[in-house]
């Protein structure tokens, strides 16, 4: 190290500085340096700390007590216009993109260029342009915003905290929403910030990510701060220890057990096809087993999946449900009838309904059983729910809260416990651990195969290999919309090292 990086004031210094909610301590003392010009993780399961901290120095919680110094002087935050004036910023996983307005404006909003009372539009647009010059990146001045990816709406709130001079940019969970392309397109970004002699704070749960973008790494267990190492120090398996205080590294290496299945299929499909998106799939998937759907992204597995589940009217194939040929579903609901059930991957926008409680979300789909003549019985609502959930972990005490304001983890359990309470016989589950700690990951993916050991037939879509390997009996592989590959963890050692081959075509062997 230089003599003048040693003499250089950390970018932020915490010295004890806490959190209680009334009687509950959400953070406990936390003290900790964040080096100057260097991108700075927080992880740890949902709870333990990282989101609070994030939210104290963005100024949207205010401390209970500690200091804070930012770039050697100590600053009172509080509300986010003071964090702003210290030069901190936020940049959240809900975008604060104004849809109808265009990027310029976006950009520029709250701080508007102004002349005697007018816009100076063209000082903006020039503005604009020296930003997007500088970070690297081309999007139209006058494109409306909700034209625009998420990641260059993503883009434009990067583009917002550099106008208003920010030295401190926090981020938190930015990648959950984006393509593999575009996250490495943000990446390239952050490090340009870096570079530029930003300081930058991430928060994440995909533990690849935060190894490969991060120079230090800080993890959080129940409200405190455990460890702060340099990137170097870390291996995944290291981080998932610390942040559980225990070794459950082997989550993504359990194999399960091969045992034979007789019957027939619980569900066989034929030429699944959907124009753009796939084309002539075949499958089959028997009760008490669970089929991975392994590939790329784009290469249509979620949109088999969608297909199957009656989600996609436009779709069309042959299916057999325990040997019986029926219909191709073209609705949910007739897709429910033949017990057919969908776990999506938006699960906020597409499966769950915020502002009702937990217990009315688990038993949407079966309303009238707990409100016989029209008439809710809250009281058999709340028990059946309560015995549906606590299989997944779930604190049954907090069933009478919005589902909303749950975490992710949470979210997953309600929607999991829905069909634990429904009993489908085949269970479609769309990136069932997208978003969720590295905790309750490990619940989900146990109670996915204890639906199996049940007798449900379980197809699951994950684009965390890792998951897929450790818990299917077997994987089907799609490329660009076509079926590729089929593995047997009966006849072939399952690895993610197998399933990529498969996916970027660079060996095939039909494993079935």
């Amino acid at each position: 190290m230089s003599t003048l990086a040693a003499q250089r004031p950390p970018a932020i210094r915490l010295r004890g500085v806490r959190k209680s909610f009334g009687m509950v301590e959400a953070l406990k003392p936390v003290t900790l340096d964040v080096e100057a010009g260097k991108i700075h993780a927080l992880v740890g399961q949902n709870g333990a700390g990282k989101s609070t901290t994030l939210g104290i120095l963005a100024g949207r919680i205010a401390a209970s007590g500690g200091d804070i110094e930012i770039g050697g002087s100590r600053v009172e935050l509080g509300d986010p216009r003071r964090a702003r004036a210290a030069g901190v910023v936020a940049i959240y996983q809900e975008l604060t993109i104004v849809p109808a307005l265009s990027a310029v404006a976006n950009v520029f909003l709250g701080q508007t260029y102004a002349r005697r009372g007018l816009l100076a539009e063209a000082a903006m647009r020039r503005r604009f342009h020296e930003l997007t010059a500088r970070l690297g990146v081309t999007i139209s001045a006058e494109a409306e915003a909700r034209s625009l990816s998420v990641a260059d709406q993503q883009t434009l709130e990067i583009l917002r905290a550099l106008e208003a001079n920010a030295r401190i940019i926090l981020f938190d969970e930015p990648t959950t929403a984006l393509a593999p392309p575009e996250r490495e397109a943000l990446f390239k970004v952050m490090r340009d910030l870096r570079a530029a002699g930003h300081t930058l704070i991430y928060v994440s749960h995909n533990l690849d990510e935060v190894l490969d973008i991060s120079d230090a790494i800080s993890v959080f267990r129940n409200g405190r701060l455990i460890e702060t190492r340099p990137r170097p120090d870390w291996t995944k398996s290291r981080l998932v220890a610390a942040m559980l205080g225990e070794d459950m590294g082997d989550i993504y290496h359990r194999r399960p057990a091969a045992r034979p299945l007789g019957g027939p299929p619980a569900l066989s499909v034929l030429g699944c096809s959907l124009p753009g998106a796939i084309e002539g799939i075949g499958f089959s998937v028997r009760a008490g087993e669970v089929l991975g759907i392994g590939g790329l992204v784009g290469s249509g597995r979620s949109s088999l999946l969608r297909a199957v589940a009656g989600l996609e009217p436009q779709s069309s194939g042959s299916m057999e449900i325990g040997g019986k040929a029926v219909e191709w579903p073209r609705t949910p609901r007739a897709a429910r009838r033949l017990g057919i059930a969908l776990v999506p991957e938006d699960r906020k926008h597409q499966g769950l309904v915020l502002g009702l409680p937990a217990a009315d979300n688990v038993t949407l789909p079966n309303f009238g059983a707990v409100a016989p003549f029209g008439l809710i019985n809250n009281r058999y609502m709340t028990d059946r729910s309560a015995v549906a959930t606590r299989a997944f972990g779930f604190d049954p005490r907090r069933l009478a809260a919005p589902v909303g304001t749950l975490s992710g983890g949470n979210q997953q359990k309600v929607l999991l416990a829905r069909w634990a309470y429904e009993r489908p016989k085949i269970l479609l589950v769309d990136e069932p651990t997208r978003g969720i700690d590295v905790g309750a990951k490990s619940e989900i993916l146990n109670s996915l195969r204890a639906f199996a050991d049940q007798g449900l037939a379980v197809i699951i879509v994950s684009s965390e290999l890792e998951e897929i390997c450790a818990l299917a009996d077997r994987v089907v592989v799609l490329a660009e919309g076509r079926l590729v590959d089929h593995i047997d963890s009966n006849r072939a050692e399952l690895s993610v090292h197998l399933v990529l081959n498969s996916a970027f075509g660079v060996e095939r062997h039909h494993h079935d």
